[in-house]
């Protein structure tokens, strides 16, 4: 079955969120140097600043 055509964009499905999953923020504060394993919980995440890139 084809998409409607209202509902593809230029970058596919490749979509901006704004809401991260758990596993996106914890790989987010792993590139900015902000968690460790064994030292942090993965319950009350700091909030992570998603960007919308141009």
């Amino acid at each position: 079955m084809s998409m409607h055509g209202s509902f593809a964009s230029k970058g596919g499905f490749a979509k901006h969120r704004n809401v991260l999953s758990r596993a996106e923020r914890i790989e987010r504060l792993k590139a900015d140097g902000k968690w460790t394993q064994g030292k942090n919980s993965i319950f009350n995440l700091p909030k992570v600043r998603n960007i919308k890139s141009a």
